[in-house]
């Protein structure tokens, strides 16, 4: 069972929504991975939001012009996004099983990027089954982007995964280190609690 089902244990989509919708009409900016990302890739290219909750990041990156798919096991999550946005291409799956064929899709992604917490909310022992699955929809030169708490205070579960083991089975998986940030506005990293990786397939 991934850490997330243990957190949640009820559908969540319409709730973590909410939220969202609430910091924005406060004045703050929900965009920052989205803009992160852009700076990455230019418009056109092909991006997997890996663990694309209610697809707060994809929609805003598929209205910028990138050619996004979305995948997350949460149906209730995936349910609001499919709600928001229907026209984009939205898969139920558990990332450790993810692979382009299965769903009907290519691979060669110019971009895969996991936000929210995405490896410290996986199943227990499958953070690096799941690197090499995310690694291996790249196209070679692609990148991994992946954001995530490293302590208690940025994370709403027990830290598990620190920036060594996540960077080891990054270069198991044929991936190389290109920077890291403090957070989605490229602040320098610092060593603090919340890491943004970028690797190169």
């Amino acid at each position: 069972m991934s850490r997330w089902t243990e957190l949640t244990g009820k559908p969540t989509g319409e709730d973590y929504a909410a939220r969202f919708a609430s910091l924005t009409l406060g004045g703050e900016d929900m965009h920052g991975e989205a803009r992160f990302c852009a700076a990455l890739v230019p418009a056109g290219a092909r991006v997997l939001d890996a663990g694309c909750g209610t697809g707060r990041v994809m929609i805003r990156l598929a209205e910028l012009g990138y050619d996004c798919v979305g995948v997350d096991l949460d149906a209730s999550m995936l349910a609001v996004a499919r709600k928001l946005s229907p026209e984009l291409p939205w898969f139920q799956l558990d990332l450790a099983e993810f692979e382009p064929g299965l769903l009907g899709i290519a691979a060669g992604f110019d971009l895969v990027v996991a936000a929210g917490n995405i490896f410290p909310l996986l199943t227990p022992g499958t953070e690096n089954t799941v690197v090499g699955r995310l690694s291996a929809a790249l196209r070679p030169g692609g990148l991994l982007v992946a954001g995530f708490g490293l302590d208690e205070a940025h994370l709403p579960v027990p830290p598990s995964l620190t920036l060594p083991e996540y960077d080891d089975g990054c270069a198991a998986a044929g991936l190389t280190l290109v920077d890291r940030f403090a957070t989605w506005d490229a602040d320098p990293y610092d060593g603090g609690g919340y890491a943004v990786s970028v690797h190169r397939r």
